[in-house]
């Protein structure tokens, strides 16, 4: 008989041992982060914010990119692949994600799409596709821009986070109650600053910014773009040339991942000032967060506007 086996202490600890590595393993495992992918930089903010080191986040997009025409990488589909969720806006912004979706071909896969829900303005209208390829067209998907639907965002996948780990809902409502919290203060903070405003006209280069124009008080009064990459006819852009002369509109605002010569040569046309601004976080400098970027963009603004 083995020396070892002679030992009944020696024994019993091997039994105990055999019993809790699993138990260990098991508790582990559960408070191992839900590995979650997004598809837009902000969504990534979001998560983190309200899933702390329970989540492990990457977006797809750094802000950068046009949303609209992104092709996912072998490393996008390969995440996909590995992650828990998927969050996306949906309402027509990203249909790249559907086929990127299929080849990942992930069935514990949960998929939240933020955007549904919201209602959506039809100032602009996107044509996509579905999964069965017929088309289908949707309003303005631009949702995130004003921060009341974001806090509907933030929702949403607080929802998404309690229903994979209950026993973390209260850390993920205590997390989304200070993050509202924060939303709010920015949000009547760029109110102060645009109700100073005796002119609020803006002409912008995309379609982008109806929601951020609604919540804040400012008015488009026109779109340089006729729709995602469509750039207007020489003899709309005229009309457009000639709108703003006529109501003296001070300000165009471009975005930094635009090809900017159109905007300028209509700025440098007719007077008005080009500003850029950021509808993704990230895309300029102080723009790294969600918050930071609003409070970027009404800066910018409000002081274009204010001048003479």
């Amino acid at each position: 008989m083995s020396s070892v086996l002679r030992h009944p202490l020696i024994i019993l600890q091997i039994v105990l041992a055999c019993l809790v590595c699993p138990a260990s393993l098991l508790a582990a495992s559960a408070q191992a982060p839900i590995p979650v992918v997004t598809t837009l930089p902000f969504l990534k903010e979001f998560v983190e914010r309200i899933g702390g080191e329970t989540v492990s986040v990457s977006s797809l997009t750094n802000g950068m990119e046009n949303v609209y025409t992104y092709t996912p990488t072998p490393g996008d589909v390969a995440a996909v692949g590995r992650a828990r969720v998927l969050v996306q806006v949906g309402v027509g912004m990203e249909a790249w994600t559907a086929p990127m979706i299929r080849e990942a071909n992930n069935p514990r896969l949960t998929i939240v799409t933020v955007g549904r829900g919201i209602p959506l303005l039809r100032e602009e209208t996107v044509s996509n596709h579905n999964d069965s390829g017929e088309a289908h067209v949707s309003g303005n998907p631009h949702v995130w821009l004003d921060p009341e639907n974001a806090k509907m965002m933030v929702r949403t996948i607080t929802d998404t986070l309690i229903k994979l780990a209950p026993a973390r809902r209260s850390t993920y409502l205590s997390n989304q109650a200070r993050y509202l919290k924060a939303i709010d203060g920015v949000e009547a903070d760029i109110k102060k600053q645009v109700g100073q405003l005796k002119d609020r006209r803006i002409v912008t280069h995309q379609a982008a910014w109806p929601y951020f124009a609604r919540r804040f008080g400012f008015q488009v009064e026109g779109v340089i773009l006729e729709g995602p990459g469509r750039e207007r006819s020489s003899d709309t852009t005229a009309s457009l040339a000639a709108l703003i002369r006529q109501k003296r509109i001070k300000v165009i605002v471009t975005e930094p991942q635009l090809d900017a010569a159109a905007a300028r040569a209509l700025a440098e046309g007719t007077g008005a000032r080009l500003v850029t601004v950021a509808s993704l976080p990230g895309a300029l400098p102080g723009t790294d967060t969600y918050l930071e970027m609003l409070s970027y963009d009404a800066r910018q603004l409000v002081e274009a506007l204010s001048r003479p």
